[in-house]
């Protein structure tokens, strides 16, 4: 059973193809979606095996137990008053190994949810919305990791709200894509829009308009038209091989692919439990008195050496899936 849990959102910085395979509708080639809201999702595999793989290649120094190490470094411990050396590394002690089933890993993700969708707007360039569904599962999920949003009461008294003086709106009224919203100014919508500027974002300079943006252009729509939209606005790309000798398409090289736009936010829960190694000596300068203290040991690994910046889903060669990493 995880002894903590943390919870981390994800930004995504350019747009994300999280594939589900090949289909036969209109998409060839469509994003992961949960089968019963069909809102967008990332696989908690695919999520885990990404942000191993970065944890391996940024190699990012650590300090535990007063001792500094790197993802990939030997487990050593003391045996016979002599310094041994484990054939594993840390980074497979916490995330498991990747060729065997000795032992599992030490963190557990869940699937990442969607929480904000960018959307085009008339006014205001485009709106991040959400739904009281969204709102509701976010604020129950976050108190896992003791997180409590604030008391912003019932989600769904919010529909078709936007915060204090927004920039979408047109005398009352917001156009997002080809659609119009009826929306009323509320407080407590402010107060959930700066509940999250304030926490998603870095807190550089650098995002400081991205901050404000949040604070707001968020727009609370019913749980249907957050659907519609999430089903109908994201990036669909028509992609195709050309032949190097004549020039011209490749016989049955025309497809197209799905993608969630760039500046989606998502969230997953991610949890950690003592290493699952047989003995203590296995566990190197994760070792301590209670399993307790061990787990927070692998949640400021994770913490420490977590990458701003990894790459999710396919078409890395074409800058599609670069993401920002950030712990709340």
């Amino acid at each position: 059973m995880f002894k903590k849990v943390q919870s981390l959102f994800i930004i995504a910085e350019t747009p994300v193809h999280a594939g589900s395979g090949s289909e036969l509708g209109l998409v060839d080639l469509p994003i992961q979606r949960e089968r019963h809201t069909d809102f967008p999702k990332i696989e908690a595999s695919g999520l885990k095996g990404c942000i191993k793989e970065a944890f391996g290649i940024a190699n990012k120094e650590i300090e535990l137990n007063a001792k500094k190490i790197r993802p990939k470094d030997k487990i050593k411990y003391i045996k016979d008053n002599a310094e041994t050396e484990l054939n594993k590394d840390y980074l497979s002690l916490v995330f498991g190994p990747e060729d065997s089933d000795e032992h599992a890993s030490a963190i557990t993700f869940t699937d990442a949810r969607i929480l904000l969708f960018p959307v085009k707007s008339l006014k205001g360039i485009f709106a991040w919305i959400t739904c009281p569904m969204v709102l509701e599962r976010f604020s129950k999920e976050i108190k896992m990791a003791g997180i409590n949003s604030s008391n912003f009461g019932n989600f769904y008294t919010l529909q078709n709200t936007t915060p204090r003086q927004s920039n979408l709106a047109i005398e009352s009224k917001i156009i997002l894509e080809e659609f119009t919203f009826e929306v009323n100014e509320n407080d407590i919508t402010s107060g959930i829009a700066e509940w999250f500027a304030n926490r998603i974002f870095p807190s550089d300079n650098a995002y400081n308009y991205w901050r404000e943006k949040l604070k707001s252009d968020l727009v609370i729509l019913s749980d249907d038209d957050f659907k519609q939209f999430v089903k109908t606005s994201t990036e669909v790309i028509t992609r195709t091989r050309i032949d190097d000798k004549t020039g011209t398409v490749a016989s049955g090289a025309l497809w197209t692919e799905e993608y969630l736009p760039q500046d989606t936010i998502l969230y997953s829960l991610v949890m950690f439990t003592e290493p699952k190694v047989k003995s203590d000596e296995q566990k190197g300068i994760f070792k301590s008195v209670t399993p307790q203290e061990e787990a927070e040991l692998v949640a400021k690994f994770f913490k420490d050496g977590l990458p701003e910046i990894v790459q999710i889903g396919g078409n890395q060669t074409i800058g599609k899936g670069f993401v920002r990493l950030k712990i709340l």
